[in-house]
């Protein structure tokens, strides 16, 4: 286990690596540069001042060097300054992350739950397999921003249970009537994956020797589908949970966009449009560590419920 540990933390430094060149560089590619903004900004700077500022900035030198420079300090711990809310990068992006952990992690929850609860119920009684399909094809097929709309003209506009967006400024209670509708709209996207996975990964266990002697031993329908199938069935599961965490994170933005609330998605769609090199490429990176470290944390946990893969 520590082996595996180790060698997935250098292959993840190694991705980072390469991920953070790569993103350097296409964002440095792009026309434009924090000077050229300034000066659209304020036609009173001269061109004197543009190349002033150019090379005060380091904006004059060769892109590698630009990149050196910039990962040395990343190294570091000194993240930089961002230009577009004028704070520096930390103060902007922790408060972003945090909103996005709380608002994916709940999702993942409620996704996950209803999914693996379906699956398991399809699972068991092959005669609802195909409401469950219906279902999750159904919850899969809706545009996430449609879903969203409609859960706002129903909850929000006609029923005035809800509040459409924004950002609660009371308590835990009032932070969590405005997590309910955006939870919600994502939540209905990723519950078809995990209920198709758990259904057919649970009905392939019910059908394995091991689970058939344990029925014979006397053990109930429920107890052989929870304790004795299920564990054995959520391996895959495990590894979509994993990838849903990455791709929330940075997938987020059609949500947090629909219901005006900050988080990582729309921190890096300004970052980007608002040529905020620094922010955007602390962000990105971020946003990848979390998916890296979420499979990892996933292959850790089946290797812990499948005793053949701690074996191998």
């Amino acid at each position: 286990m520590i082996r595996l540990v180790a060698t997935r933390l250098v292959q993840i430094a190694a991705t980072l690596a390469i991920l953070s060149f790569v993103m350097f560089l296409l964002i440095g590619l792009m026309p434009g540069d924090p000077i050229d903004v300034a000066i659209a900004g304020d036609p009173r700077l001269s061109a004197e001042d543009a190349a002033r500022l150019r090379a005060l900035h380091g904006l004059d030198q060769p892109l590698l060097s630009r990149y050196l420079a910039w990962a040395g300090a990343l190294l570091e711990g000194r993240f930089g300054h961002s230009r577009l809310f004028a704070q520096p990068v930390a103060q902007v992006l922790w408060p972003a992350l945090l909103s996005t952990l709380v608002l994916v992690g709940a999702a993942i929850l409620l996704s996950g739950g209803l999914g693996i609860g379906l699956g398991l119920l399809a699972a068991a009684r092959p005669r609802l397999k195909p409401l469950v399909d219906a279902v999750a094809i159904l919850g899969q097929s809706a545009p996430s921003f449609w879903m969203g709309i409609l859960l706002i003209i129903l909850f929000a506009v006609t029923l005035g249970w809800l509040p459409a967006g924004g950002t609660p400024e009371g308590g835990p209670v009032e932070a969590l009537r405005f997590l309910v509708l955006p939870v919600t709209t994502l939540a209905l996207a990723n519950i078809a994956a995990y209920a198709r996975h758990s259904a057919a990964a649970t009905a392939l266990a019910l059908g394995e020797p091991w689970v058939t002697a344990a029925r014979a031993r006397g053990n109930g329908e429920a107890r052989l589908l929870l304790h004795h199938a299920f564990p054995n069935a959520a391996v895959p599961v495990l590894q979509i949970a994993a990838m849903d965490a990455g791709t929330l994170v940075g997938g987020a933005l059609v949500t947090e966009t629909l219901f005006a609330r900050p988080g990582m998605g729309k921190l890096i769609y300004d970052a980007v449009m608002g040529n905020d090199t620094n922010l955007a490429l602390v962000a990105l990176l971020l946003v990848a560590l979390m998916t890296m470290l979420a499979t990892l944390g996933a292959d850790l946990a089946q290797r812990a419920l499948d005793p053949r893969l701690r074996d191998g």
